[in-house]
This record gives structure tokens, sequence and C-alpha cells, in this order.
């Protein structure tokens, strides 16, 4: 599945190419530095994403999930766990975010 990165991204890609670059290297270090399976990992970055309230952070851990194999299922249980942790609103909100591209699909 292709995407377009969000218009922000390309931006600071095209005028720090190197920040961009170390990025993305320091992301896939991050992401192959531990003993968790692929589906574990993309879980975690979306409950992450989840609880940093992020909606960019959310809509890229999602596409990265259903790129994973991850269920629409798994991924909305993700949203419902956090209700207890970050508040029904916060949880609400991050499940239209994640809805949005579910639907898309």
């Amino acid at each position: 599945m292709s995407y377009k990165l969000p218009s922000q991204f390309k931006t600071l890609a095209k005028e720090y190419p190197d920040v961009c670059t170390a990025f993305e290297n320091l992301g896939k270090h991050c992401h192959e530095a531990g003993p968790l399976d692929e589906k574990t990992r993309r879980i975690a970055k979306l409950g992450i994403a989840v609880g940093a309230g992020s909606e960019g952070a959310v809509h890229s851990a999602v596409r990265n999930a259903l790129e994973a194999g991850l269920s629409k299922e798994e991924i909305m249980h993700v949203c419902i766990l956090s209700i207890t942790t970050i508040g029904l609103p916060p949880a609400v909100a991050t499940m239209t975010w994640i809805k949005d591209l579910i639907e898309e699909r």
C-alpha cells in the first residue's frame, strides 16, 4: 500500500534532507532493536501514538499496522484499551482518526 506523505514532511525533507534521512534511520534501528515480532511492534507503536494524542502519529501507526496484517478489530481494540488510561474523549477522537483511514481502504 502506498500513501501520500504529509506535505509538512515533504517540505522538511526538501529543506533538511540529512535530518530526515537520520530520522528515518533512527526509526528503522529502533524498530529492529529488540525481540518483539512485527505485529507486536506495530501494536505497541499504535498504543504509543494513541497515548501521545498525535493524529499524525496515529495515522502513520495505523497505516503500518494494516500493512503488517493487523485487523480493524485489533486496531480498534487498542483504542478501547486506551479509554481507562487517556479518558473517553481523547480515545473517541483517536477512534475517528483511525476510522478515517480504515474507511479509505
